[in-house]
């Protein structure tokens, strides 16, 4: 066996599982799920039809490169999407289609990392656990910057010592961020582009949440946006990730894409070409008309706008949590320990959250994640107004 799977820690759900075991909720109590980010909103007929009307390419066997009316379509959306000079990325040379971002940030670091216990693999804290699996499986050791309110729920870039940059292979960003909703600012991502030249370290930058965000004037910005402001033409040391799943609530598509540094993304290919993972033809034609409509999105914020009002109105003066920069998660303080009031959340109102300390790590005994729980609002609006209203009750009855 390999001996690295034995430094993989429970996943958050399972430890979640574990502190609800034996617990009874009220009996008259409906279940309601804020634990999972998972979107329910209703999937877009028009991809589903694409899917079913192209079935037929079942019989045909997909190539990991994927065909090039997708990557033409995904080079044409990141265009719009992030003020990208036109011809800048080549369709064929910049753009891999993935299974979904969850597969591609751990096969990606398979790919990128050199085994070396000395090697680190830089991930915000707290994080999605993925960063720090791919880490300890590809032989490197993860590296965790915390996220604290002080710095606007994103790491503190200018506390990192010259060693961690020197050791650092891979730094993972999330923007917007997963838990915290917090967005990176372009000048920060200039700032870091810097640092990946200087220090030769590449930038993964897990944007799947970038097309959840409140101001429709003022979309955020992503790496690519930085590497077009830079006159960053080659993309060099810089790729990003992006899924339909959040985007288009099609997560059970299992469709994403990779961008940016052609020299990284041809040994990434490479990698997949072995790994054996091309996404299905039926799929990319489906997600070639996803990519190629904004309405849909457009309607799905609109959604997550309504359910944020109205559940951050029923909280006001009861909860220390604000609106996000965007995603669709509450970053919300606790009056207490983050378990503790999960758990008799959980018992009294049947509403489930998710602790923050158990999407974080421990570093120097300080845990940035404890005294907090996610929040995801991706339950019909009627839930998750029921939702709030249960949550105000139990802190008011505590």
């Amino acid at each position: 066996m390999n001996h690295a799977l034995a430094q993989l820690q429970p996943y958050p759900f399972e430890k979640l599982r574990a502190l609800l075991a034996g617990v009874s909720p009220a009996a008259d109590r409906s279940p309601i799920a804020l634990s999972i980010g998972e979107p329910k909103h209703r999937s877009p007929a028009f991809v589903a039809k694409a899917l079913t009307d192209n079935l037929d390419q079942m019989a045909v066997y997909p190539t990991t490169l994927g065909i090039p009316a997708l990557r033409e379509a995904i080079a044409a959306w990141c265009e719009r999407r992030f003020k990208v000079p036109a011809g800048w990325l080549d369709a064929a040379r910049h753009v891999l289609p993935v299974n979904g971002t969850r597969e591609a940030l751990f096969a990606f670091t398979q790919t990128v990392a050199q085994r070396d216990v000395d090697g680190l693999v830089v991930s915000p804290n707290p994080f999605y656990q993925i960063y720090e699996g791919a880490a300890l499986l590809a032989g490197t050791q993860p590296h965790y910057l915390p996220c604290l309110e002080e710095h606007g729920f994103n790491p503190d870039f200018d506390a990192v010592t010259p060693d961690v940059w020197q050791r650092c292979q891979i730094l993972f960003l999330c923007s917007p961020g997963n838990p915290t909703g917090a967005l990176i600012p372009v000048d920060t991502l200039k700032k870091l582009i810097a640092l990946a030249d200087q220090y030769d370290f590449v930038i993964a930058a897990d944007e799947c949440y970038s097309e959840l965000y409140f101001d429709e004037a003022n979309p955020p910005a992503g790496l690519l946006t930085a590497c077009a402001e830079l006159g960053r033409s080659d993309f060099k040391r810089c790729v990003v990730f992006h899924s339909l799943s959040k985007r288009s609530n099609l997560p059970g598509l299992r469709s994403g894409f990779v961008a940016g540094d052609a020299e990284i993304l041809k040994a990434f290919l490479l990698y997949r070409t072995y790994h054996g993972c091309a996404m299905p033809v039926q799929t990319q034609l489906a997600s070639i008309a996803a990519w190629q409509d904004e309405d849909h999105v457009r309607a799905n914020r609109d959604l997550y706008r309504e359910k944020f009002d109205a559940v951050l109105a029923i909280l006001e003066g009861v909860m220390d949590v604000q609106r996000p920069d965007g995603g669709f998660y509450l970053w919300a303080k606790t009056p207490g320990d983050d378990a503790e009031f999960t758990r008799a959340l959980f018992a009294r109102e049947h509403v489930t959250v998710v602790p923050g300390s158990y999407l974080s790590r421990d570093v120097n005994g300080f845990n940035p994640g404890a005294g907090r729980v996610r929040m995801a609002l991706v339950a019909p609006l009627a839930e998750c107004v029921e939702a709030a209203q249960r949550i105000r009750r139990f802190i008011e009855n505590a």
